[in-house]
């Protein structure tokens, strides 16, 4: 898996558009497994290196393929229910894809839990955020505030990786992006979510103290 994701990494880095951009977002938000790090990182290095790329239009590309992808797990889990999702999610392909039905229980828990607005925080938990799109689905939530929520989720999930690709372009060279995308891609994820968490909790008490 790490040699995967090394040469992908370098593939990105050398052929990155915003078509690409948009299709491997799609694969990542849908049922295939797929590191948004792989994309939006180097993305956002490229765009810092060599400036062919800008940074809003990496994060509206990152954000319309994830939207896609979300769309295509909530267009399945709604037409074709609750029995054929949770049969794919124990099949063979289906752990394949690195889905069991424990990881659908999980998702659908962490969606009756939230209630529509998991769409938005679980785009931002690994491990959830490509299957958070299957319990709306089944729970057939209205497509409007999915989109919405989805979107923003996305967005938000983009515009720190993209910050990260940035920072990596002025304290590390090429190779040694690669090696740490191969080797780090969890840690990338949970810092991630960490910076998310500052930055809401941030807001909250600057509301709370005015």
């Amino acid at each position: 898996m790490e040699e995967f994701i090394i040469n992908l990494t370098n593939g990105a880095l050398d052929n990155l558009n915003y078509g690409w951009i948009v299709l491997f977002m799609t694969i990542e938000s849908s049922f295939i497994p797929f590191p948004s790090e792989v994309v939006m990182i180097p993305a956002a290095y490229m765009a810092a290196e060599s400036g062919e790329m800008s940074f809003p239009m990496i994060i509206l590309s990152g954000s319309v393929g994830a939207l896609f992808g979300a769309l295509i797990n909530y267009a399945l889990a709604f037409f074709l229910g609750r029995p054929i999702v949770y049969g794919f999610a124990n099949s063979r392909f289906g752990h394949m894809c690195l889905i069991d039905a424990e990881k659908v229980q999980k998702a659908e828990a962490y969606f009756d839990k939230h209630g529509a607005i998991s769409t938005l925080i679980g785009r931002m938990i690994p491990a959830i955020r490509q299957l958070i799109s299957i319990p709306a689905g089944l729970a057939k939530m209205n497509l409007l505030p999915f989109m919405l929520y989805t979107c923003l989720g996305a967005a938000i999930w983009n515009c720190i990786l993209v910050g990260i690709g940035y920072a990596c372009h002025s304290t590390m060279p090429k190779d040694e992006l690669i090696e740490t995308i191969s080797h780090y891609s969890h840690i990338i994820g949970y810092t991630a979510i960490a910076l998310v968490a500052a930055a809401i909790g941030y807001i909250i008490y600057k509301g709370i103290k005015k």
